[in-house]
Order: C-alpha cells, then sequence, then structure tokens
C-alpha cells in the first residue's frame, strides 16, 4: 500500500547523494515519487532540475516536491519563481513542521552541505505527515495568491 502523495524530486551534483538516500527512504515509507534529474554526480546546473521539479508541482502533476543542493538556497530561489509554489529551506524538524502546519508549503529545499542524511530523513518524513491546519493561516495565503496572481503573466 503506497501513500497517495506523489512527490517529485531533483538534485544538482551537491545533492545527488543525498537524493539517491532520500529516495530509498521515501520508497521505505511507501511514497510514490519520481526523480527529475540529476542522475550523476557530474556538474549540473541547479536551475534545470529545481524548474522541472518546480512546474510539475505547479501545474498539479504532484503534490509536493523536494529537491536538494549545496545549500538549499538556489533551488529555493527557483521554485518560488512558479505560480502556486510555496517552497521553504528547512534544516531542522520544525521549520518543516510550520511550514506545512502554517504555510501549505509543497516544496522543501534541502542544503546537503548542512544536513546529515539522518536530519533529512527526519525532516522529510514529518514534513510530508504534517497536514496544513488552515483556519487563520488560510487568510493569509489567499493574501499570497493575490500577489502572485498579480504577479504572474502567462
Amino acid at each position: 500500500m503506497s501513500n497517495k502523495i506523489k512527490i517529485a524530486i531533483g538534485s544538482d551534483h551537491r545533492g545527488f547523494a543525498l537524493k539517491e538516500e532520500l529516495k530509498d527512504y521515501l520508497e521505505k515509507l511507501n511514497f510514490q515519487h519520481k526523480d527529475f534529474g540529476t542522475y550523476s554526480k557530474d556538474a549540473f546546473d541547479y536551475p534545470d532540475s529545481a524548474s522541472e521539479v518546480a512546474k510539475r508541482v505547479s501545474y498539479g502533476q504532484f503534490e509536493r516536491g523536494i529537491l536538494i543542493c549545496a545549500s538549499g538556497c538556489g533551488m529555493n530561489i527557483v521554485a518560488n519563481k512558479y505560480p502556486n509554489v510555496r517552497a521553504i529551506v528547512a534544516g531542522d524538524v520544525n521549520t518543516a513542521i510550520i511550514s506545512r502546519s502554517h504555510n501549505n508549503s509543497n516544496i522543501i529545499t534541502l542544503g546537503a552541505r548542512f544536513i546529515s542524511s539522518s536530519v533529512a530523513k527526519n525532516i522529510i518524513e514529518l514534513w510530508l505527515t504534517t497536514e496544513y491546519e488552515g483556519g487563520r493561516h488560510e487568510a493569509r495565503l489567499n493574501k499570497i495568491r493575490q500577489i502572485e496572481n498579480i504577479n504572474f503573466v502567462d
């Protein structure tokens, strides 16, 4: 039996090893996922895989995305260029939990240089299993959507 959340995952060369570990961990947790690169430790530009993952989350083809680079920052910048994406950089479980429960984040970016694989696995598991609270937070997300609609041009 698998979890219903479909996850898009991607990395650059600096995040490749952690991405491979997280893919195995996602399988252990029974989460469906698709890898959007990179597929080796060869030099690879982070905007390429970040864009592929963010585009698919933005269009609703995947409910969540996981992106890994050296710091998590570059991937985060790219992902947040897409409408309907609420990407966060998480280096700890508290940020992951709050980003889901309050902000309904749908992409998480991780810095492979700054967190161990065990910490990353803990962050990912809690991020994937934390529900959005809605309620008082929905008005704020609606404001974000309004900003997005003003600034987004086809």
